[in-house]
């Protein structure tokens, strides 16, 4: 099934996509193509990340690869397991399973997803966590909350990547552990796409 044409169907949502839009973006890190901001959120200990880059392919590759729900796994940082709950009237539900180092418990979430093609060739897909949609399962802590989006920019003969997500983990998370993912996340998971669209 499609991950094509997703949920972001009112008002609600517009707002819940809105709120990921946080304070200053923070340069943090710049390497190898690929930039990572950070941004504090009102209400929140966790920052919110934002991974920037350029890949050398087109939208149609780009947009295969993130359709392929448990695939992604592949290049998806921390993830374990991935797959689609439900497809109906342009929306999906994706569960994904992610690991964490020892002893820290390991996360699940459920996201519903959407897409949304621009007049200028942009494709947004907004991420947006529904905890309740799927009961909790044992051995795992459900993520609280999940804001964030996927944009794609044709771009000539490249495509600009924007990768951003703020999330609630749920329990207790260590710091050390914190602050690295919100820098691993986005600059692996861009790193790993970048492999895979850019292979001789």
């Amino acid at each position: 099934m499609r991950l094509f044409a997703h949920w972001l169907l009112g008002g609600s949502a517009l707002l819940a996509f809105a709120a990921v839009q946080a304070e200053e973006w923070r340069l943090v890190k710049d390497e190898a193509g690929i930039q990572v901001f950070l941004s504090s959120v009102p209400g929140s200990k966790y920052q919110a990340y934002r991974g920037v880059t350029r890949l050398k392919t087109n939208m149609s590759t780009l947009l295969a690869l993130q359709e392929d729900v448990s695939g992604s796994c592949v290049w998806i940082h921390a993830c374990r397991a991935q797959r689609l709950l439900r497809h109906e009237d342009g929306q999906s539900w994706i569960y994904t399973r992610f690991a964490t180092p020892w002893p820290v418990r390991p996360r699940d979430a459920v996201l519903q997803v959407t897409t949304r093609r621009s007049a200028d060739g942009r494709v947004t897909r907004i991420l947006h966590g529904v905890p309740d949609y799927l009961p909790e399962q044992t051995g795992f802590v459900r993520v609280s909350r999940v804001e964030g989006h996927w944009t794609l920019i044709p771009m000539g003969g490249e495509v600009e990547v924007i990768y951003q997500v703020h999330s609630e983990p749920g329990g207790s998370v260590p710091s050390w552990l914190a602050n690295s993912f919100v820098v691993d996340a986005p600059y692996n998971t861009l790193f790993a796409l970048r492999r895979i669209v850019e292979k001789p």
